[in-house]
């Protein structure tokens, strides 16, 4: 196979034989580039069309698609969509056509972004916003939406199409430097093509070493956060003791896990929390967008500031074998198995079990103490930050504390290792 953009399609894997793909088509050179090589190579190839009536040339945008699928013999929809006079109307363009396509297609959906595009996109991120990821560029795959022409560059579709005899549209919003891309497009590509011609390729091939290599590093990370007990609170003593980037890759995860969103962290944030670390004692330290950091009792965790403490799930019966819903977790009792604590099932007898929180005046006389202590004094002891402790799950049989989630478990319930009938009870973060 001679052609470079239909071998790099092939090579992708993303464009199949015989498979449904719907091809985003905008009129571009790219996306009827993409649109023929779909079906070249054999795909059941269908088109989206989205006419956001923006520009003058809209409409005659939309006839030329409607010709160039009638003579692929290609099934074209075509979507008219108003948007809103605020705000950035390239983002919320692309966002209508992605929810159009999810709507629509029968399989994968396929944008016609190159190598060209790729360059773009980490040049943009990288002038705003530092770290590893804003060099990852775009995924070939994200859910259902591929990228098959991330291996070619804008020009080798333009070649395509003319050596095909294809015409395409251009649009002038493209190199409109009020939009930023216009700007990397028309001022930072050419100045690096000066420097080396095959710029684009290059910056699109150090994205994709860098996400294959994401891989590893995520994998690391989770192993990491394993080891301190999987967050969302954590030893500061073992964050400490990582290497520097290992921890900030862990650090990031926490708080993004409790952003609820993507956050980055920078090297002087990172050096700071790890100080607060080292440090000991309690203390938060604020970062962007409401996050703060929390160091207590040896620990470290995220929160958004001003999150109100958790509230006090109500009560719930707790089946044997079962499992239950309280706030932020599932409680899960099963009759040997897995799971975090074995009960005597005999001890059971006393009375039914339930779920319910932390109540003033609780005591439980943990495993291996010899007596009775409150569980005031004992979340102290363990360094349960202060606004856990009343949305942790504390199962009871009838009024007597069994198990206090992550903490203790009480010595009257535990089974022995010759206890045939022993349940297993277990908690997992839910949200």
């Amino acid at each position: 196979m001679t052609d470079p953009v239909l071998r790099a399609a092939e090579q992708s894997g993303l464009v199949l034989s015989g498979k449904p793909l719907l091809v985003l088509l905008s009129g571009g050179a790219d996306s009827v580039c993409l649109l023929d090589v779909a079906v070249r190579l054999g795909a059941r190839a269908s088109a989206l069309h989205v006419n956001y009536g923006l520009r003058e040339e809209a409409d005659e945008d939309e006839r030329h698609c409607r010709a160039l699928c009638d003579s692929l013999g290609v099934a074209l929809t075509v979507e008219l969509v108003t948007l809103p006079a605020a705000g950035n109307l390239q983002a919320q363009a692309r966002e209508a056509r992605y929810r159009i396509a999810e709507t629509i297609a029968s399989g994968d959906y396929a944008a016609a972004h190159t190598a060209s595009d790729q360059a773009e996109t980490v040049l943009m991120r990288l002038a705003v916003s530092p770290g590893r990821r804003a060099l990852l560029g775009m995924e070939s795959r994200r859910g259902r939406l591929v990228r098959p022409l991330l291996g070619v560059t804008s020009g080798q579709t333009r070649a395509h199409c003319q050596e095909r005899g294809m015409s395409w549209r251009e649009d002038a919003s493209n190199s409109d430097l009020r939009f930023t891309r216009a700007r990397a497009r028309e001022g930072l590509l050419p100045a690096l093509r000066s420097l080396g011609p095959a710029a684009e390729r290059t910056i699109a091939e150090t994205a994709q070493v860098l996400r294959d290599e994401a891989e590893v590093l995520d994998v690391a990370m989770e192993q990491a956060l394993t080891g301190l007990g999987g967050g969302p609170v954590v030893e500061q003593s073992g964050l400490a003791a990582m290497p520097r980037a290992l921890a900030r890759l862990v650090l990031r995860c926490l708080a993004e896990s409790a952003a609820g969103g993507p956050r980055s962290l920078s090297r002087s944030q990172t050096d700071s929390l790890l100080e607060l670390s080292e440090a000991g004692g309690s203390g938060s330290l604020d970062l962007e967008g409401g996050l703060q950091a929390v160091a207590e009792y040896g620990t470290l965790r995220f929160r958004l500031a001003g999150e109100a403490v958790a509230s006090v799930p109500d009560p719930v019966g707790l089946a044997v074998p079962g499992a239950v819903a309280f706030g932020g977790w599932e409680v899960t009792a099963q009759v040997g198995g897995g799971g975090e604590v074995a009960v005597s099932r005999a001890a059971l007898a006393r009375g039914s079990l339930s779920v319910r929180g932390w109540r003033d005046g609780d005591r439980i006389r943990p495993v291996g103490l010899g007596g009775t202590k409150t569980l005031q004094d004992l979340f102290t002891d363990r360094k349960v930050p202060r606004d856990l402790r009343r949305s942790l799950p504390v199962v009871v049989c009838g009024e007597e504390i069994v198990w206090v989630a992550g903490v203790a478990l009480d010595e009257r319930f535990a089974g022995g290792g010759e206890d045939s009938g022993m349940v297993r009870l277990s908690a997992k973060k839910t949200g």
